[in-house]
C-alpha cells in the first residue's frame, strides 16, 4: 500500500461549490487517505471538510504595513528558520534583489510554515514569486496549467516563466497541445501529465420525456473576448439571414456584456439572443436539458466542461479549434470543429447541424454521449491524479 501524503494545493480563492475539478480531486485524494491543504488568497465559506489556510493580507497604510511585515518575519525566523534560510538562498542564486527575496518571504509565510510531501500550485501565475518555497519546505513541487496562464498570460508578460521552467517540477497539462508546448520549453517529456476535466456524469443525465427544442442554442461562458462570443453573434446573423428561426441563450457574466448586447442590436438579433446571467448548477443543468446544440467559438480555450456537460446532456456541439476544444470534440464524429475566426463558415455548420435528421442528430450525440462516460469520468480522473502524486 502506497504511503499517504500530505499535498498542500495552491488556489488563489477556497473553490466555489461549482468548481467540480478543485472539488472532486480534492474528495479523491481525501478518500484516498491522503491529507490536503488548501493554501489561498480569498478564504470564502467552503462545503470541503479541508484545512484553509488564508494568505497575510497586508494593510493599505503603508506604516502599518511595515509593522505588520516585520511581525510576520520576526516570527517566521523563530519557528522556521530552516525553511526562511533556504528559500531566501535559493531566490538569491536565481538573481532577485533583496527587496523581491524578503516580499517573497512575506507573501508566502503561510506556506513556508508547513511540512508537506507535495506543493502543488493550482495554476502556472499561482507558483511565480514562490518557486522555491516548495524545495525550501522539503515538499516535490507541482504546476497545473490550464489555459489563461499558459495561452494568453505569457503574451502579456513576456519571460514570465523563465525560473520556473529552470525547476524540478512536474507539471499537469490538460491536453496534448499543452504537454507539446512545454516540451519545447525543454521540459522532460517525463515530467508533463495530461489528465484532462471530468464532469460527474450521474449529475448530467438527461430524463427520458424531456424533449428538446430543436432550434435552441446555448453557450456557457464568461462575456469575455476570449470566448469568442462576438464572431458567434456574426455567424448566428447569417442563420438568421437563411430564414431559419432560434432562440440562442448565453449563461454566464462578464466585462463585455454591455458590448455584446450592442453586437445584438446592431446584427438584429434582439428576438433571438437572450442573456441569462449567472445560473447555478441545477439552473445550467436546467437550460441544458431543454437546448439541442451548444456552441463554444472561443478564441482561447484549455478545454472546457461544459462542453463536456453539453455533450452528457446529448446536445449537438460545435466548438472551435482554440487548443484543447479539438481534444474535447472529435470533429464529425462527435461534435463539429470550425477555425477560429470565420464566422461564415460557422454559421454553415450551424445550419448543417439544424437540418439534421433526428437519426443523424442522435448519431452524433450518440457518440458524445458514450466518450464522455468512457473517458471524461470524475473516478477516471481521480485515479490519473492518485498516479500523478506517487
Amino acid at each position: 500500500m502506497s504511503k499517504k501524503k500530505k499535498i498542500g494545493l495552491v488556489l488563489a480563492a477556497t473553490p466555489a461549490y461549482s468548481e467540480t475539478f478543485f472539488n472532486s480531486k480534492i474528495k479523491g485524494l481525501q478518500e484516498a487517505g491522503h491529507k490536503v491543504v488548501l493554501f489561498v488568497n480569498s478564504k470564502n465559506t467552503s462545503h470541503l471538510d479541508i484545512e484553509i489556510v488564508k494568505a497575510p493580507e497586508l494593510a493599505n497604510n503603508k506604516v502599518k504595513n511595515i509593522v505588520l511585515s516585520l511581525f510576520i518575519l520576526l516570527k517566521l525566523l523563530l519557528l522556521n528558520f530552516a525553511s526562511v534560510k533556504k528559500n531566501y538562498q535559493l531566490d538569491k542564486e536565481d538573481g532577485l534583489s533583496f527587496k523581491k527575496r524578503v516580499q517573497s518571504l512575506i507573501i508566502n509565510s503561510h506556506i513556508l510554515k508547513y511540512k508537506l510531501d507535495w506543493l502543488h500550485f493550482g495554476f502556472g501565475t499561482l507558483a511565480l514569486n514562490r518557486e522555491n518555497v516548495a524545495q525550501a519546505i522539503g515538499a516535490k513541487m507541482a504546476v497545473s496549467f490550464r489555459g489563461f496562464d499558459h495561452y494568453v498570460y505569457p503574451v502579456k508578460n513576456l519571460n514570465c516563466y523563465t525560473i520556473l521552467f529552470k525547476k524540478e517540477v512536474k507539471y499537469h497539462v490538460l491536453s496534448d497541445g499543452m504537454k507539446k508546448d512545454l516540451i519545447l520549453e525543454g521540459i522532460d517529456e517525463k515530467q508533463v501529465v495530461k489528465i484532462t476535466p471530468a464532469i460527474d456524469l450521474s449529475l448530467f443525465k438527461i430524463a427520458e420525456e424531456r424533449k428538446k427544442e430543436r432550434n435552441r442554442i446555448v453557450t456557457i461562458a464568461r462575456l469575455h473576448w476570449i470566448k469568442g462570443l462576438e464572431y458567434t453573434l456574426q455567424a448566428l446573423a447569417l442563420v438568421k439571414q437563411k430564414g431559419i428561426n432560434f432562440e440562442y441563450c448565453i449563461i454566464g457574466e462578464g466585462v463585455d456584456q454591455e458590448r455584446l448586447k450592442f453586437a445584438v442590436y446592431q446584427l438584429n438579433l434582439q428576438e433571438n439572443v437572450f442573456f441569462l446571467g449567472k445560473l447555478n448548477p441545477m439552473e445550467v443543468k436546467e437550460e441544458l436539458s431543454k437546448s439541442s446544440i451548444y456552441l463554444q467559438y472561443s478564441l482561447q480555450e484549455g478545454f472546457c466542461n461544459a462542453v463536456l456537460e453539453a455533450q452528457a446532456m446529448e446536445l449537438l456541439c460545435i466548438v472551435s479549434d482554440a487548443e484543447g476544444l479539438s481534444e474535447n470534440i472529435l470533429d464529425e464524429e462527435t461534435g463539429f470543429v470550425v477555425k477560429k475566426r470565420k464566422p461564415e463558415a460557422f454559421a454553415r455548420v450551424i445550419v448543417q447541424t439544424i437540418n439534421f435528421s433526428d437519426v443523424e442528430k442522435k448519431v452524433i450525440t450518440a457518440a458524445a454521449k458514450n466518450r464522455v462516460n468512457e473517458v471524461f469520468s470524475v473516478e477516471k480522473q481521480i485515479q490519473s491524479f492518485l498516479s500523478f502524486y506517487k
